[in-house]
């Protein structure tokens, strides 16, 4: 059965590191559907936290194709069991005068802020979960989206 899961990978900082991570899915043909990387506590290191889309078997193969590449040092599958996910997103919606009301309802129902808005439009920040952020992108289609630009996942082992 093909679903998603995500995987986290601790590696060192370098120039080629995420070139070689990444390499290693395109060259098998796995779909990466979001990857987030960044610096860890220790300079030296880097947090890589990847959305794939396969089967049980591609899950096995993306882990053990990892923890062979030299610069990674930790591979952990994260689970909503195991680990705290979030995903950032910033929405652009049309926001005249009659769907303010609505826009503002919508906001403040998923928690969300308001960080620029024109005549025309309202721009706001989206934290949560996935299906959060999917279930405001839904509701948001009904007001009107302009443009949607998504972070991708993030997540630390509990």
């Amino acid at each position: 059965m093909v679903t998603d899961f995500t995987v986290g990978a601790i590696v060192e900082n370098h120039f080629g590191v995420l070139n070689r991570v990444s390499s290693l899915f395109s060259k098998r043909g796995y779909n990466i559907k979001s990857l987030s990387v960044g610096e860890t506590e220790e300079p030296s290191l880097s947090r890589i936290t990847i959305v794939v889309t396969g089967d049980k078997y591609v899950e096995e193969q993306v882990l053990k194709q990892l923890n062979k590449l030299q610069d990674v040092k930790r591979v952990m599958l994260l689970t909503e069991e195991n680990a705290v996910m979030r995903e950032y997103m910033l929405i652009k919606l049309k926001a005249k005068n009659k769907t303010a009301a609505k826009v503002t309802n919508l906001i403040n129902r998923f928690a969300g802020k308001i960080v620029d808005f024109s005549d025309e439009t309202v721009t706001v920040e989206i934290t949560g979960e996935n299906s959060m952020t999917e279930n405001f992108i839904e509701r948001a289609k009904e007001i009107g989206i302009v443009e949607v630009c998504r972070a991708g996942t993030v997540a630390l082992l509990r």
